[in-house]
């Protein structure tokens, strides 16, 4: 993993920073980067404990800037040093923050305090918790959020923070009344004065790991370097602590020789402990058998579809048996959970296309996209329109994936990426290569510079019977709603 003195365009001398008061001393916060996943919910977590909370971001877009102008956060649509004038008590540096970024430079210079997002939940927030910290390259938004289900329809009233906006509207982070904190595990670094995993500041009593697959290259040096940080990680439970485990990933199952906790191990196949069995799908979503060891507990439903996420209903399941919650309660929790926003989520259906919103943006997570959505709708056409807007999705390692993902959809529509200060000519990728090849296999593929083009194109595309599968872990210039706008005019004329 990188070290800041590997960091881009920093000749930035090792800086000393502050303390961090003491939540009896906080009274207002000031948070860069602010609609983040990450950050938005760390906000709200502030703003609900009586704090001061304010923000910066251009990247200001829905659901989460809806979810802080709701909680009466203030938020600059703008990057200045004007916005750091009443010098807040404490500073949290989003990690897409570079060491020159305008508000991060001042706020160094004047020596204010500040913290990374992880340091200033571990502080504020976790403190003396038992942590549970779902981490994993996939699926651990999703995971955290039913978790925070099952745990609420248990009573257990937990504090959590979840990188996403739940389906039933519940708050996407709570201090909670009880001693239990459940939080989304990152595996990206801190900021840009703490290169160390998100992951790391969590002190886990309990932890989940979903998959363990090569991601962020833009700071992980290798595959061997990316499964190092796991290893780190499961290394901080205590020996008395519970680790569930992808028993179905051959490198998740290997992380079972790095930590001293119990391990469970979750999935489809005879060796896991907690697993599934004799599974159903239909519209409404999958029914299964859910096993202990060798004991059957029953017969359970997930409103959900995908491989992917019967998964991670499984390593919930370990979780909360470990912990004692009834099996009753189990089933209808997981019965009764609505989702999470940008998670397949259906904005809405004109002139006979739905239109589809996902966060997807890893070559696996698009796969298992595009497969779950071919279970939900088999009688429709899968058009498939994506944003490589991640530092590590517009890299040239990843282009066999996402030429292999795109393979399984009935069209695909790529915005090429525009080329950043932090990206590499020759680790760049190539969108019309990858199109090149998809229409050698016979899919229908297509680039477009701008979401302009892109969108023009669709149009032109897409007819009734298709989904239209949307996936970015950005806004992607509104095109979801411009989409079911213009389909919708085309229906009236």
């Amino acid at each position: 993993m990188k070290k800041l003195t590997d960091y881009p365009d920093s000749d930035l001398r090792i800086f000393e920073r502050p303390p961090l008061p003491s939540p009896e001393l906080l009274q207002s916060v000031f948070l860069i980067g602010i609609c983040g996943t990450g950050m938005g919910s760390l906000a709200t977590l502030f703003a609900e404990a009586g704090y001061i909370v304010s923000g910066s971001d251009q990247a200001a877009y829905p659901p989460m800037s809806v979810t802080l102008a709701n909680q009466g956060i203030q938020v600059s649509g703008d990057f200045s040093v004007s916005n750091l004038a009443r010098k807040p008590d404490l500073i949290v540096v989003g990690n897409s923050c570079t060491p020159r970024h305008v508000e991060a430079a001042f706020a160094r210079d004047h020596s204010m305090v500040q913290s990374s997002f992880p340091e200033a939940l571990a502080h504020y927030f976790i403190r003396n918790k038992k942590s549970i910290v779902v981490a994993g390259t996939h699926g651990k938004t999703t995971t955290t959020s039913l978790l925070v289900h099952v745990f609420r329809m248990a009573r257990i009233n937990p504090g959590y923070l979840v990188g996403g906006i739940m389906g039933d509207q519940t708050p996407n982070a709570a201090s909670g009344l009880s001693d239990y904190f459940l939080v989304e595990g990152d595996e990206y670094d801190s900021a840009y004065f703490d290169k160390r995993p998100k992951f790391m500041h969590y002190r886990p009593s309990s932890a989940i790991v979903t998959s363990v697959e090569f991601d962020h290259a833009d700071i992980y040096e290798s595959p061997e370097d990316y499964v190092d940080a796991f290893e780190s990680f499961v290394k901080l439970l205590p020996s008395d602590g519970f680790l569930a485990l992808n028993g179905d990933d051959a490198t998740t199952v290997r992380l079972a020789a790095h930590t001293k906790a119990r391990v469970c191990l979750y999935g489809f196949g005879a060796e896991s402990t907690v697993r599934a069995s004799r599974v159903r799908t239909d519209q409404n979503g999958q029914t299964f058998e859910l096993f202990r060891s060798e004991k059957s507990l029953g017969r359970f439903h997930l409103p959900m579809h995908g491989r992917h996420n019967l998964s991670n209903a499984l390593a919930v399941s370990a979780i909360a048996l470990d912990e004692g919650i009834s099996i009753k309660t189990l089933s209808s929790a997981l019965a009764s959970f609505a989702g999470i926003q940008r998670r397949q989520q259906v904005l809405g259906e004109e002139r006979g296309v739905i239109v589809v919103d996902d966060f997807a943006h890893h070559p696996t997570a698009v796969r298992a996209t595009i497969e779950a959505c071919r279970e939900r709708w088999p009688e429709r056409r899968i058009v498939a329109i994506f944003e490589p807007r991640s530092n590590s999705s517009r890299r040239k390692v990843f282009e066999t994936g996402y030429l292999q993902a795109f393979s399984d959809a009935g069209a695909a529509f790529l915005k090429r990426p525009p080329f950043r200060h932090n990206d590499r000519r020759n680790d760049f990728m190539d969108i019309d290569g990858i199109v090149n090849r998809l229409c050698s296999r016979g899919v229908h593929a297509f680039s477009a510079e701008t979401v302009d083009e892109l969108l023009s194109s669709l149009l032109e595309f897409l007819h009734p019977g298709d989904v239209a599968l949307i996936m970015s872990n950005g806004g992607f210039a509104d095109i979801h709603r411009r989409l079911l706008t213009e389909l919708q005019d085309l229906a009236i004329s």
